[in-house]
């Protein structure tokens, strides 16, 4: 859309001039160019690691769309907030409910009860737009996985609705100032959510994806490209440099669609690059532009005319096809599917999007009705199966599902919390465990140190003993304040700290066990692990230590084993015995979600282990090169190796010979299998002994 001029009656009967709306078809152009990334990059094609930015390119878009179009009609006296919002509802809820009507039957022929219920909880979120709130409270380690949730993508039109309730009435209101203090206003707003959205992407990433007041600035930009373009005719036609600054936007979207990955805090500072890009491409492309003569061709207008139809299609049909198959599908089927998206966007743009924005064939009574009874039906269709997921449809299956989904792990353990304070710890105030009256040993490290505290604690030793049990969320057992960058408190790493000042001056303390997903600091999540934000995997756990923010892989490796040495240094000269568990396996997928969906699939239990994932040696031994090596240049250290433990010669499995369930999720260890590795460390290393050789 751009503004042009016409000619209006005004209440003194005077003519006075007013923009009106004139269709840009760049825009449309604009639009396929945010969608296929998104499209691309959930299917997980690797080239667009940064295809997420697709979403902050929609987000400046409708912020323009939204601005040009409320000034144009106050310009023209024709604006009222009851027309407004019966247009976002034309627009947006007839597709909507249709795509989440189509999921309905998918979910009850082949979603779990648990999932089942996961997904009934968020049809009601999305009814009453707040399903940004949901997946922003879902996400954390027990979470279904990110990228089986149907609806996940609903986060943003719930970020855009959210906007739309509170944007018009203020911009009413700011507009009755001058227009220079609305924009003043609106800029103002822009650059507090900006900060506020760069602090969260380093401290509070999840929340920060999600929610409006740190997405706000991005629709803003937007706002403010209206405001500018509503003030003035179109760019410049002639001169060379006319095409310059529409070149530069693309190049900053297309950039930032190949170069950047998940591993960047987003949406901070880097959102900018994607951001400015559109907003260059808005203000100064124009059909007599480079720019906008490509994003005006007949492809791109007609991908950006259905984009809204295959950004709400694409997301169930690869969560979908993700949760019938027990591995993740191949590159072949997602392109299929892929294009099955496009081409149910055409059907649904043609036969529901352009129908119902037709004012002649449905009134505005109609929208109202069907919107509210629509709503209605998926509040009680949600209402009906949170709780339970419709067990009964599974029949004899619900007492095995049940079963299954009971097995413990970390989080049944009271000492695998952040609860005690750095200062609590500082007073010497450590979670023990155990039946002694005095710890002689601590174990400390990540969540796969809490995943086997209560195996530690259980343990049928002949003589009481207790020990101190420390670990958080990805904390690194490590000492000189070493962090995964992003994912980690502050709190978390002074409570590291502060642990390990109290182990080192206990003279009870005899041996100290560090226990961690080590190849998580050295070359980030395994394959197929996904960031509890978003469902963006991560390519490197960037990390940080007091000799500074490493900014590769390879300085990452390099800060890792310097700060394992220390660590191990320091405790060695203070004459503690230090234990290493190695890394156990990880899993391409979550291992107890697998297993139930092939017995669900299967309706039988007798084939469990066939459902169960696994990975081959030479997988574990790539995926923890850059640790072996780094243990390799400890001296004086006892190793517990999980490999021995979990693998055999060629096959590393989450579900043992005799079919008992070895992993929970995708690394950590169930109640059984941390009962393996607590007996091997026991036996070999804390109970007097022959201890194992030092390194593995």
């Amino acid at each position: 859309m751009a503004f042009g001029e016409a000619r209006a009656v005004s209440k003194s009967g005077s003519f006075e001039k007013v923009r009106t709306m004139i269709y840009r078809p760049e825009i449309d152009g604009l639009r396929a160019l945010a969608i296929l990334p998104v499209i691309f990059f959930h299917a997980g094609f690797k080239p667009f690691g940064g295809g997420f930015v697709g979403v902050d390119v929609f987000f400046v878009i409708s912020g323009y769309l939204i601005t040009s179009v409320i000034l144009a009609e106050i310009g023209a006296g024709t604006f009222t907030l009851a027309g407004f919002y019966e247009r976002r509802a034309r627009r947006l809820l007839p597709a909507l409910f249709l795509v989440m009507m189509s999921c309905l039957p998918f979910a009850w022929f082949w979603m779990l009860p648990i999932d089942m219920a996961a997904f009934a909880k968020s049809l009601m979120a999305v009814a009453v737009f707040a399903s940004n709130f949901l997946f922003w409270s879902e996400s954390g380690y027990f979470d279904i996985a990110a990228d089986l949730k149907p609806l996940l993508h609903t986060w943003s039109l719930a970020v855009e609705e959210q906007y739309y309730l509170l944007y018009p009435a203020f911009l009413l209101l700011a507009l009755r100032l001058r227009r220079r203090w609305a924009v003043g206003l609106l800029l103002l707003i822009a650059l507090v959510s900006l900060a506020v959205a760069q602090w969260g992407a380093l401290h509070k990433p999840a929340a920060t994806f999600y929610l409006l007041p740190t997405r706000g600035w991005e629709l803003l930009i937007g706002a403010m490209a209206g405001f500018y373009l509503s003030n003035r005719a179109a760019p410049a036609k002639n001169g060379p440099m006319r095409h310059l600054p529409g070149l530069i936007g693309i190049a900053l979207i297309v950039y930032a669609v190949f170069a950047f990955d998940a591993s960047m805090p987003f949406p901070g500072l880097y959102a900018l690059v994607p951001t400015t890009g559109a907003a260059l491409v808005i203000l100064f492309s124009t059909r007599q532009t480079m720019v906008g003569a490509l994003l005006g061709s007949w492809p791109l207008v007609g991908i950006g005319l259905i984009s809204y139809s295959a950004y709400l299609w694409h997301q169930p049909l690869f969560a979908f096809a993700r949760y019938r198959s027990i591995h993740e599908p191949d590159t072949v089927l997602f392109l299929e599917l892929s294009l099955i998206a496009l081409a149910l966007a055409w059907l649904s743009w043609k036969v529901v999007e352009k129908p119902f924005r037709d004012r002649t064939q449905f009134t505005r009574r109609q929208i109202v009705r069907s919107a509210l009874l629509a709503s209605a039906g998926f509040l009680a269709a949600g209402f009906a199966g949170v709780n339970s997921g419709f067990a009964s449809r599974t029949g004899a299956l619900a007492e095995t599902f049940a079963s299954i989904e009971s097995i413990k792990t970390l989080r049944d353990s009271r000492c695998h919390t952040n609860r005690r304070s750095a200062d609590q710890i500082a007073q010497g105030d450590l979670c023990v465990l155990g039946r002694g009256s005095i710890p002689s040993f601590a174990v400390i490290g990540d969540s796969h140190a809490g995943a086997i505290f209560e195996a530690f604690n259980a343990y049928p030793a002949r003589d009481p003993f207790a020990f101190y049990a420390i670990s958080g969320p990805r904390c690194a057992p490590l000492m000189n304040d070493f962090r995964l960058d992003r994912y980690v408190s502050d709190e978390c790493v002074e409570t590291t700290r502060q642990a390990f000042s109290r182990i080192l001056k206990s003279d009870n303390i005899r041996d100290v066990v560090l226990v961690a997903e080590w190849p998580l600091y050295t070359t980030g999540y395994q394959k197929g692990f996904k960031n509890e934000g978003d469902g963006r995997q991560e390519s490197a756990a960037l990390t940080k230590d007091k000799a500074g923010g490493s900014t590769s892989a390879a300085e990452n490796r390099i800060a890792f084993g310097r700060s394992l040495s220390l660590t191990v240094d320091t405790l060695r000269r203070a004459h503690k015995n230090v234990v290493i568990v190695t890394s156990v396996p990880e899993f391409e997928t979550p291992v107890i979600p697998a297993i139930t969906r092939g017995v669900f699939f299967d309706k039988s239990i007798e084939h469990i282990a066939s459902f169960a994932p696994f990975i081959t040696v030479p997988e574990y031994l790539a995926r923890n090169a850059e640790v072996l090596d780094a243990f390799r240049h400890l001296n004086g250290v006892h190793f517990v190796d999980a490999r021995g433990i979990f693998c055999d010669l060629s096959v590393c499995r989450s579900v043992s010979s005799d079919g008992r369930i070895l992993f929970s999720d995708a690394s950590h260890v169930t109640e059984y299998g941390a009962r393996l590795i607590v007996s091997e460390v026991m036996r070999r290393v804390l109970i007097p002994g022959d201890r194992p050789r030092e390194h593995p």
